[in-house]
């Protein structure tokens, strides 16, 4: 009985097309999902545009003199034929760069993935990839929730203990890029468990550190697995997702505020009662740890995770691919066209072809080539994309440093409050004042998947409106040091927040184009990540006296993003995404 757990029955099954009877169709059989369907019609139509002078319609010479070939535009055209597979592969793998039988069988995996759409596996890993996300936050908020705790148990000056925060930063920049690339080497089903695993592990050791520096370095230890989540999560998860559904990417981002919402309740629970300095925080991190632990066992025995069929395919298991695919089919409930023989017609028999796989060594460099001026120099390839480019890089620099100066110590500012009465605020209403904040900021989440279809406000207008309050909310904040003054300030700072990273996590990527994507939006969160880890160094190291200093720091980095969003010479809304 026990095998029959998801994550143990994986450890001793090979997935097999056998497991999953009665999903698979001919393909003159098949049915093209809706959305994928107008898609091509749009494409056909473009054609037929731009060759409406042409005695030749619907047909086009790839270069003077050459072979006629089929395209989804031709009169002839079918999408359920090899022929016509075929004709839409080439035409996706025409920008991409690559053209081997690997890449050919992976276009075709993703048609075989979006006409299956949407079903009861693609939701179930959208909660537990959801996860990393609140994972994300949680550890972060964590760190900060604990910050005051660690100056009086160790003795460590306010200042000097903000490098505390460091160590986490340092962990999650050493976890993205390993994990990232790591998960194309070992697979993804494996970085997706062992993230979580190693910082539930280490995040309940870390209740135990004996001192500063130990403490600091369990830390640094956890942000190692925290930081592979949200690469990791995310791209598991994307080549799950239909197209048509591309939007769930971005809604993953909503996961995010309910990790600080979390770890401020029990912050307030565990911190802002009577528990000793010595005790509090210990209890809180054993609870962090013990729920990422727990999130860690949801995923591992309570959910059978497929391995990606793109990583199969790279490593020569093209069966097993396959089988994955009848997988999700049979637990969608529905039919898939995809078979061993249709992905040899189209990219070689795996027995005759020599590039039906890629090498470990081949895998690095692609990854490496994200960042090469190949890759990059394309994003920058007209005036309007590069300032696009530049200006986006620039948002992710600025917030990413901006964000962390104002939360990652927002309890140590908020102790620094007065009461009505003009005494200190207490341990208690300081983190029942982060609570509240934490609290107030979840519903921006989810506003802003409202806002960014809105005509006349799009991304770009959400995304500038929202981060100009938060810069402005995170001055008014300074303009008095009384408790309820500042709580209404970081509340309304959250809200705003909120809204500005949902919606930056949205149009980054499609702002865009397809065979740059990956590179345009892996850039952007290293500087992200490379920012996050300056920012305690400064708030530790920031000359004066004026315990405000860094919120206005943070302020002036949220504003000069918001200046950056107005010259944005794109708007992603109602765009397909090429």
């Amino acid at each position: 009985m026990l095998l029959e757990f998801g994550g143990l029955r994986s450890l001793f099954h090979k997935t097999s097309v056998d497991d999953y009877t009665g999903v698979l169709v001919p393909l003159s059989q098949a049915s093209r999902h809706p959305t994928v369907a107008a898609e091509y019609a749009r494409r056909q139509s473009a054609d037929s545009d731009r060759g409406s002078g042409n005695t030749n319609k619907g047909k086009r010479r790839v270069e003077e003199g050459e072979e006629t070939v089929l395209r989804t535009g031709s009169a002839g055209y079918s999408p359920y034929t090899i022929e016509g597979l075929k004709a839409e592969v080439n035409e996706d793998l025409a920008a991409s760069g690559h053209d081997t039988a690997y890449d050919l069988k992976s276009k075709v995996i993703n048609k075989a993935i979006q006409d299956i759409g949407m079903g009861r596996y693609n939701w179930q890993l959208f909660t537990l990839c959801g996860f990393g996300w609140f994972a994300d936050n949680l550890w972060l908020q964590g760190v900060a929730l604990a910050l005051p705790s660690l100056q009086t148990e160790f003795g460590i000056p306010e200042k000097e203990v903000r490098y505390t925060t460091c160590s986490l930063f340092i962990g999650l920049c050493i976890g993205a890029s390993f994990w990232g690339i790591g998960s194309d080497i070992m697979g993804r089903r494996l970085a997706f468990n062992l993230t979580l695993f190693l910082a539930g592990g280490f995040g309940i050791a870390a209740g135990a550190a004996p001192s500063w520096i130990g403490t600091c370095g369990l830390f640094a230890a956890l942000g190692v697995g925290v930081g592979g989540n949200l690469p990791v999560d995310g791209a598991l998860f994307l080549e799950f997702l239909p197209n048509a559904s591309g939007g769930l990417l971005t809604l993953l981002s909503v996961w995010w505020p309910f990790g600080q919402l979390i770890a401020s309740v029990f912050g307030w629970g565990f911190l802002g009662t009577n528990y000793s300095a010595d005790k509090g925080w210990r209890y809180f991190v054993y609870t962090m740890g013990t729920i990422t632990f727990a999130m860690f066992i949801s995923r591992f025995l309570l959910f059978h995770l497929f391995e990606s069929p793109k990583f199969l395919l790279s490593r020569g298991r093209q069966a097993e691919a396959v089988a994955v695919v009848h997988g999700v089919a049979y637990k969608n409930r529905t039919t898939t066209w995809l078979n061993e023989e249709i992905l040899n017609e189209i990219g070689g028999d795996v027995a005759i072809v020599t590039d039906h796989k890629l090498t470990t060594r081949q895998i690095i460099r692609r990854k490496l080539l994200s960042f090469s001026t190949e890759r990059i120099g394309p994003l920058f390839q007209s005036k309007k994309l590069g300032w696009t480019t530049a200006l986006l890089w620039f948002c992710w620099a600025t917030i990413g440093m901006g964000y962390p100066l104002f939360n990652a110590f927002l309890p140590q500012y908020l102790s620094n409050g007065f009461g009505s009465d003009g005494a200190p605020i207490s341990n208690h209403d300081t983190y029942r004042n982060y609570a509240i904040t934490s609290v107030v900021g979840v519903p921006g989440s989810l506003l802003a998947c409202w806002t960014v279809d809105l005509p006349y406000v799009g991304r770009k207008g959400t995304m500038a409106v929202s981060t100009m309050l938060s810069g402005i909310f995170l001055f008014l904040f300074t303009i008095s040091a009384k408790s309820n003054i500042q709580l209404i300030f970081s509340s309304l700072e959250a809200f705003f927040q909120n809204i500005m990273y949902g919606v930056l996590y949205a149009y980054t990527p499609e702002v865009f184009p397809a065979p740059n994507r990956g590179s345009g939006t892996g850039i952007a969160s290293f500087i992200n990540r490379v920012a996050g880890l300056c920012a305690p160094i400064i708030a530790a190291n920031i000359p004066g006296a004026n315990p405000n200093a860094p919120v206005f720091v943070s302020g002036g980095l949220i504003l000069a993003a918001f200046v950056a969003m107005v010259f944005l010479p794109i708007e992603t809304r109602g765009k397909q995404r090429l």
